[in-house]
C-alpha cells in the first residue's frame, strides 16, 4: 500500500494538539479545555432561568412595571438565539480558544453591568449584552465535545453536554430564589465571575491558538447575517411578548411577526443558494439529521415547557415562594447526576435510538401524571412526575446528540450544532408562547363552563355560599357585605379551579408532543 494517502492524512504541526490523535488518547489538555467549554455552557443556560426567581425584587429595585420586567428574560433569550447561528461563522473566522475567551470577558463584564443597573433600560441592555456572549459558549461546548473526542469516548462527552442542558434550567431557579432571600438579587448576576474565569483560564491552556481568517470576516454572508437576526430577533420577541400583547391584535406584533416571516424566508432561500452560508441548511436534506432537528424542537418544548409551567402552578395555586418552588424543582435536576455516569455504558449495548425513545416516554409520562391535579396537589405530590423527569432527561440529551450526528463529518459539526441549539431554542419559546396562550383561554373556557353548570349543583353552591356569609359575620362583616365577601371568595375558588383544569391540559398537550417525538425516534433507521 501506497505511504501517500497516510501522510496527507496526517495532521500538520499546527493542527496536531487540536485534531484527535491517531490512537484515540485524549490529552489531558483537551479535557480541560472541553471541561472549561461545559461550564461556559451551564452558566449560559443557567442563567436563562436564573432571574425568574427573583422578578419581584428586581422589578421593585429599578422601579419597574410587571410588563417592563418580562424584558428582562426577552431580552437575554433574542441575543442569545441570535448568537448562536453566528458561533459557527466566528469560531472559524476567529479561532475557538480566541473567540471562547472573548465572548466569556463580555459575559463577565455584562453580568457584572446588570448587577449595578440603574434602571429597567440599562438592566434590559446588559442582559441582551448577557444574552448574546452566552448564546456562543452553547453551541462552541457541544462542537469541542464532537472535534476533541474520538467516536467511542464522544458519549462520555454527551453526557457531561447533557448535565449542563438539563442541569443547569432544572436549578436554575432554586440557586436564583436562595441567593436573592439570603443575600440579595445582585448574587445572582456575581456568581457568573468565578466559574466564567475557570472558563478562560482552562480554554487557553486546552486550545492552540488558531490564525486570524480575516478574508472569513470580510467575505461574510452578510445578508444571510442580516436577515437571520432580524427574523430569529422578531420571532422571539413575538413569542415571548405575543401572549403580554394579545397577540394579532397588536400592530406590535403584527408588524414584528411580517418582519419574521419576510426575514426567514429569505434566509432559508440565501443560505440554500449561497456558496458560504452562514449556516448550512444543506444539513436537513439529511433524513436522519431533519428528524433529529424536529426531536430536538420538541424536547426545547418540554424541557423550557415544564419549567416554565411547574413554578406557574405552584406559585398560582399552592402560593409558594421562590425558595419554596425551587426545593420542588431540584428533583427534577439532581436525581440526573446519579443517572447521566451510566448512559455512556448502556450506549454501548443498546441502540442510541431505543435509548431515546425510552427517555421521551418517561419524560411523557412525567408529564401525564401531572394532568389530573387538584387543589390538594402541592409539592409533595409533584416529586413523582420530577423523578420521572430526571430518569427520561438523561436518556435523551445524551443519546440523541449521538444520532443526530451519525453521518456528519467534524467539517460541519459547528453548523449542525448551531442548527440542533437552535432547534432546541426555538422549542422552548413556541413551547411558552403555547402554554401562556393556552393557560389564559383554557382558564376563561373551564371557568365558563363551571359557571353554566353551577345550577345543576345549586343546592351545595347556596349551603357553601351560607357558610361562607356566616363565616364573614362571625369575623366582624355585616349581613349584606357579608354576603358580598361570600360571593368573592366563591368565584375566587371557581377561578382557581379553572386554572388547576387548564394546568392540567397543558401537561396533557406536552406529553402529547414528547409521544410524538418518542414515535420520530423509534422510526429511524438503525
Amino acid at each position: 500500500m501506497s505511504m501517500s494517502a497516510p501522510t496527507a492524512e496526517a495532521p500538520t504541526a499546527q493542527a496536531s494538539e487540536t485534531a484527535v490523535p491517531a490512537q484515540h488518547e485524549v490529552p489531558r489538555r483537551h479535557w480541560i479545555a472541553l471541561i472549561g467549554g461545559l461550564i461556559g455552557a451551564f452558566m449560559a443556560i443557567l442563567d436563562i432561568q436564573i432571574t425568574n426567581s427573583s422578578l419581584k425584587d428586581i422589578q421593585g429595585a429599578l422601579s419597574a412595571t410587571l410588563d417592563e420586567s418580562s424584558w428582562i428574560s426577552t431580552s437575554y433569550l433574542v441575543a442569545e438565539m441570535i448568537a448562536i447561528p453566528l458561533s459557527g461563522w466566528l469560531s472559524r473566522a476567529l479561532g475557538k480558544r480566541r473567540y471562547l475567551t472573548w465572548t466569556t470577558l463580555v459575559f463577565i463584564t455584562s453580568s457584572l453591568l446588570c448587577s449595578i443597573s440603574w434602571n429597567m433600560t440599562s438592566m434590559i441592555v446588559f442582559r441582551a449584552m448577557q444574552g448574546f456572549s452566552g448564546g456562543a459558549l452553547i453551541p462552541l461546548a457541544f462542537s469541542l465535545v464532537v472535534q476533541l473526542l474520538p467516536l467511542e469516548k464522544r458519549a462520555i462527552g454527551m453526557a457531561m453536554f447533557g448535565i449542563t442542558a438539563t442541569f443547569a434550567p432544572s436549578i436554575g431557579p432554586t440557586l436564583g430564589g436562595w441567593l436573592t432571600e439570603n443575600l440579595s438579587w445582585h448574587y445572582i448576576f456575581y456568581i457568573n465571575i468565578p466559574p466564567a474565569l475557570m472558563v478562560i483560564s482552562m480554554i487557553n491552556y486546552g486550545l492552540d491558538d488558531e490564525p486570524l481568517n480575516l478574508q472569513s470576516l470580510l467575505q461574510a454572508d452578510w445578508v444571510g447575517i442580516i436577515t437571520m437576526a432580524m427574523g430569529l430577533g422578531c420571532l422571539e420577541v413575538v413569542l415571548e411578548e405575543g401572549n403580554r400583547e394579545e397577540w394579532f391584535s397588536s400592530d406590535f406584533i403584527v408588524t414584528l411577526s411580517i418582519i419574521s416571516a419576510v426575514s426567514l424566508v429569505y434566509f432559508v432561500i440565501n443560505e440554500l443558494q449561497h456558496k458560504k452560508p452562514l449556516v448550512n441548511l444543506r444539513l436537513l436534506r439529511n433524513g436522519q439529521f431533519a428528524m433529529s432537528c424536529v426531536a430536538y424542537l420538541i424536547l426545547g418544548m418540554a424541557l423550557l415547557g415544564s419549567i416554565y409551567v411547574l413554578p406557574l402552578y405552584l406559585t398560582q395555586i399552592q402560593h409558594y415562594n421562590a425558595m419554596e418552588i425551587g426545593q420542588v424543582l431540584m428533583w427534577m435536576g439532581f436525581p440526573q447526576l446519579l443517572i447521566f455516569p451510566l448512559v455512556p455504558k448502556f450506549t454501548r449495548i443498546i441502540k442510541p435510538k431505543y435509548l431515546v425513545t425510552f427517555g421521551f416516554l418517561m419524560f411523557g409520562l412525567s408529564c401525564y401524571v401531572n394532568t389530573h391535579m387538584s387543589v390538594d396537589y402541592g409539592g409533595q405530590q409533584l416529586i413523582f412526575s420530577m423523578v420521572l423527569r430526571a430518569i427520561g432527561s438523561p436518556f435523551i440529551m445524551v443519546p440523541i446528540s449521538l444520532v443526530a450526528m451519525q453521518k456528519i463529518s467534524k467539517a460541519d459539526t459547528p453548523d449542525a450544532s448551531t442548527l440542533t441549539n437552535v432547534m432546541r431554542n426555538l422549542g422552548g419559546a413556541f413551547s411558552i408562547a403555547i402554554i401562556a396562550t393556552m393557560l389564559d383561554n383554557k382558564t376563561r373556557e373551564h371557568l365558563a363552563h363551571i359557571k353554566s353548570a353551577l345550577p345543576s349543583v345549586s343546592s351545595d353552591a347556596w349551603y357553601q355560599l351560607q357558610q361562607q356569609t356566616g363565616f364573614f359575620i362571625q369575623s366582624g362583616s355585616d349581613a349584606g357585605t357579608a354576603m358580598m365577601q361570600a360571593q368573592a371568595s366563591l368565584m375566587a375558588t371557581m377561578q382557581r379551579d379553572a386554572a388547576i383544569m387548564a394546568y392540567n391540559d397543558a401537561f396533557l398537550i406536552m406529553s402529547a408532543f414528547l409521544a410524538v417525538a418518542a414515535f420520530i425516534m423509534l422510526s429511524m433507521k438503525n
